[in-house]
């Protein structure tokens, strides 16, 4: 396994790239409402990418091995889709929770990041989903820094998680990012303290915790992309790109409006 370390040029272009990225979800935000059909929140945010900041929208006719191109320019993921949602003409409604989760691509570099939105007004139920896999991202992402391991990730996450009574995908992890979408290290959302590699300042990848209010099981429908509970209970994730640091973290996909870390 080939983890690739970042030089400061590498960092300087990837802060900008997750920058951009976290812009979008910022910008999107006012349209994400009752009526509105995830293919339009798709032709904003595509829109956006291209025109306003330049970038290449990642997701578009992305095409790992085993799968079609994948037709679009972000993932919407709504109530109990867990990841990979094919924006489509369903139009949200009222006590929805969808995740959009964008990825662009700025003089060659990843930027990646999603957020969980309400639409209209969600259930305390779907609320305290999505509160919860926020504050799971963020206790994964204060285990980061030089010399801890990914096992600490995986554990702060699961721990919390499992807790609350929640489910962990296992499926579907974080991953090491810069000039590929995906590379390694693969960041599993599961784990025990102080076990697997090592961090080292350099690294850079991402942190996305798909959280299940009932159990695990996932399942792929007919698309090829979209990923759903089995049980059709609701999910949740969201995430960020992390830089690990000699002293800790930094944040590449922070943005002027993202929420802010929880008080823990």
């Amino acid at each position: 396994m080939t983890i690739s370390i970042k030089t400061s040029e590498e960092i300087a272009k990837m802060r900008i790239a997750g920058r951009l990225a976290g812009e979008v979800l910022d910008y999107i935000t006012p349209f994400v409402k009752v009526g509105i059909s995830t293919d339009e929140l798709d032709k904003l945010c595509h829109d956006y990418m291209v025109n306003v900041q330049g970038c290449i929208p990642a997701p578009l006719n992305y095409a790992p091995h085993g799968h079609a191109p994948y037709p679009k320019s972000i993932c919407t993921s709504i109530n109990h889709q867990v990841c990979h949602g094919v924006p489509g003409d369903k139009k949200l409604k009222n006590g929805d929770i969808v995740n959009l989760d964008i990825t662009t691509i700025k003089d060659g570099y990843h930027g990646d990041t999603s957020r969980m939105f309400y639409v209209g007004e969600p259930s305390i139920q779907a609320r305290r989903l999505c509160e919860s896999t926020h504050e799971a991202m963020w206790r994964g992402i204060r285990t980061v820094k030089h010399g801890s391991t990914l096992g600490d990730i995986g554990y702060a996450i699961q721990s919390f998680v499992e807790g609350l009574g929640y489910s962990v995908v296992r499926e579907f992890c974080g991953h090491g990012i810069g000039k590929k979408f995906h590379e390694e290290p693969q960041v599993l959302h599961y784990g025990k303290a102080n076990s697997g590699i090592r961090l080292e300042a350099g690294m850079i990848f991402t942190i996305e915790p798909m959280v299940n209010a009932g159990k695990a099981g996932i399942k792929q429908l007919g698309d090829g992309w979209t990923i759903v509970t089995k049980d059709h209970s609701l999910s949740a994730q969201w995430e960020h790109t992390i830089l690990v640091t000699e002293t800790g973290f930094e944040v590449l996909t922070l943005s002027a409006d993202a929420p802010p870390p929880p008080e823990l």
